[in-house]
C-alpha cells in the first residue's frame, strides 16, 4: 500500500528548487558572516541533491520524482537543523535521524531488489527485504556514530570545529532510536514505494526488469 501520494515531475521541481534555493542562500550566508559550518554543510547537501538530475542527464537513469524529493528534503532537514534548528528545536534532531535513516533504507532496498531482479542466480524473497532493510540502517547509524565520535576525537585534538557532533550517550541512543524508525516505515511500506522505481532505472540501464527473482 501507498502512504503519500507520489509528486508530479512539475511540483517536484518547484519544491526541489526551491529547498535548493534555500540551501545556496545558506552558503552565502555562511560566507559573508564567516561561518564555516554553514559553508560545509550547504555545499555538500548541494552537492548531493545535484545527484538524480547528474544520474538523468549523464547516464539517462530515470529518477522517480518521489526519490528525488526524498534525497533533497533529508539532506535539507539537516542543513537546516546546522543552521540552528537543532538547537532551537528540541526535536529536529530526531526528525533528521530519521528521515536520513529512510533514505539510507531506500538505497540499501533499491539496490538489493536490482541485484534480485538483475541476476538468474540468486533469488531473494519478499519477506527478507523486511529484516534486510532494517538491518542495513542500523548498522550504518553504528558507523555513522562512530564517525561523528571520530570527529569529537579530531576536534579536541586540532581545536578546529567540526560539522557533526555527539552530544553525550543519551543523544547516542537516541539517534539510533530514530533511525530505527525511519528504516521500520521503508520496510514496511517501502516495496510499494520503490519497486518501480527499481524497475524501471534497471530498464534504463539495459538490464532486463522482468528477469528471474
Amino acid at each position: 500500500m501507498r502512504l503519500l501520494p507520489r509528486p508530479s515531475m512539475a511540483n517536484q521541481r518547484r519544491i526541489t528548487l526551491g529547498m535548493r534555493a534555500a540551501l545556496a542562500a545558506l552558503v552565502g550566508y555562511g560566507v559573508v558572516a564567516g561561518e564555516p559550518k554553514a559553508i560545509t554543510n550547504g555545499t555538500i547537501s548541494l552537492l548531493i541533491t545535484s545527484v538524480p538530475a547528474l544520474l538523468e542527464r549523464n547516464y539517462r537513469i530515470p529518477i522517480d520524482p518521489w526519490l528525488g524529493l526524498w534525497i533533497t528534503l533529508a539532506v535539507f532537514l539537516h542543513t537546516a537543523g546546522s543552521a540552528g534548528l537543532y538547537a532551537v528545536v528540541g526535536w529536529w534532531d530526531h526528525l533528521t535521524h530519521a528521515m536520513s535513516a529512510s533514505l539510507v533504507a531506500g538505497v540499501g532496498y533499491t539496490f538489493a531488489r536490482a541485484v534480485d531482479i538483475h541476476s538468474d542466480r540468486i533469488y531473494l524473497p519478499r519477506q527478507f527485504f523486511f529484516i534486510y532493510t532494517l538491518v542495513v540502517v542500523l548498522a550504518f547509524a553504528v558507523v555513522w556514530e562512530l564517525f561523528e565520535f571520530g570527529l569529537d576525537v579530531a576536534a579536541d585534538a586540532t581545536g578546529v570545529p567540526m560539522p557533526l557532533a555527539q552530544h553525550g550517550l543519551d543523544d547516542t541512543v537516541l539517534d539510533l532510536v530514530f533511525n530505527f524508525v525511519g528504516a521500520l516505515a521503508v520496510a514496511a511500506f517501502g516495496q510499494a514505494h520503490l519497486m518501480g522505481a527499481t524497475e524501471r532505472a534497471l530498464a534504463a540501464l539495459g538490464a532486463d526488469p522482468d528477469g528471474e527473482g
